[in-house]
């Protein structure tokens, strides 16, 4: 005769079994929310520039929490910031060991790319970021680090293109703005002067914010020398005489000739007492027109992307904002007069710029 389980002490075993799981479950909960709080604390400290602090509150969460993620990628993070990158490639592989496809990895594969590239492994780094673009190929920081690391080797182009794609992910990236221009800077000189507009826009204010300025000055008075108070030479090149031969992508060479032309007008009796602030307005308005009248006739990402932006941007009548924005970093005193007293202006440009609907591909 078989041995029959008394219902009483089976129920009661599964109970127990029923209270130790839930126990456990409420403890591990109990314990991430801990550690999570710590690393909130931590990222303040992070951002504060207290990287130290920050640290001892990571390796706390950690010490509760064995494999909290939060804490693993904000501990690489900091890692790389204070340049020791050993340490930080630890913590990211460990987090993407743990947590493989958690969408926070987006950020450690960012840590991790750039710890490689700080110990001079920039090969790597792009390998990575390679990795990762496979698993999250939405995240433009991954494009933009990518851009870094591929310039670094003087691979230029697919620099751009990496910077393109930044660009088109999230427009409103500073960085990939300013790394654009650089970049264009020496070979296409309209599209360059479109990329430093867009990261004076976005921080008018910013540290580069002076130096993107000057060479914004430059580029619209590029191709064009004063002799004398009567007399203006133009550098006119074969590119900018030939512009449609052979479509090329990206051929802004005729509105580099008439900008330059424009430009030789500043000396005119009309112009010549105007504003930095105004000669501006009027020359981009004008090469604004200029570009919507042969934009059919053209192609290529610069074409697609930046040029529909200035574009209705001059239509809206949005220009005087955009150029004082522009010309905020320059601290002249009229240009902090007019941005004082035209807020609502401002105010009008930029919710039509943060609203303007950008190509993405």
């Amino acid at each position: 005769m078989g041995h029959r389980e008394n219902p009483r002490r089976l129920l009661q075993s599964v109970l127990l079994i029923w209270i130790c799981v839930f126990s456990s479950s409420s403890l591990c909960a109990q314990q991430k929310h801990a550690a999570d709080e710590l690393v909130n604390k931590g990222v303040v400290l992070q951002d504060k520039g207290e990287v130290d602090s920050a640290l001892s509150e990571y390796n706390q969460a950690l010490s509760i929490d064995k494999d909290n993620l939060l804490a693993l990628a904000e501990m690489a993070y900091s890692l790389v910031a204070i340049e020791k990158y050993d340490e930080a490639i630890n913590y990211a592989k460990k987090a993407i060991k743990t947590h493989p496809r958690d969408p926070v990895l987006q950020s450690v594969y960012v840590s991790y790319g750039n710890a490689l590239d700080g110990l001079g492994k920039t090969d790597k780094a792009i390998d990575i970021y390679n990795d990762a673009l496979k698993l999250y190929p939405e995240y433009y920081q991954l494009y933009f680090n990518r851009g870094i690391c591929q310039n670094k080797l003087h691979k230029t182009e697919d620099a751009i293109l990496s910077f393109q794609r930044s660009a088109e992910l999230n427009p409103n990236h500073p960085g990939t703005q300013n790394a654009l221009g650089l970049l264009l800077y020496s070979t296409t000189r309209i599209p360059s002067l479109f990329a430093f507009c867009r990261y004076l826009i976005l921080s008018p204010n910013g540290k580069r914010a002076g130096e993107n300025l000057n060479i914004i000055e430059t580029i619209m008075i590029a191709h064009v020398e004063k002799s004398d108070d009567k007399n203006v030479t133009i550098e006119v090149t074969p590119e900018m005489l030939n512009p449609n031969k052979g479509k090329q992508k990206n051929n802004f060479s005729s509105a580099e000739l008439m900008l330059s032309l424009n430009s030789a007008l500043d000396s005119d009796s009309s112009n010549i007492r105007k504003s930095a602030v105004e000669k501006f307005i009027r020359k981009f308005s004008d090469l604004c027109g200029y570009l919507k009248e042969i934009d059919k006739d053209n192609y290529g990402f610069y074409w697609d992307y930046y040029v529909p932006y200035f574009t209705e941007m001059n239509d809206r009548n949005l220009l005087e904002p955009f150029a004082y924005i522009v010309f905020a970093s320059s601290k002249n005193e009229e240009v902090t007069a007019w941005l004082t007293s035209h807020k609502s202006e401002v105010t009008v440009f930029y919710k039509w710029s943060n609203e303007f609907k950008w190509r993405i591909n």
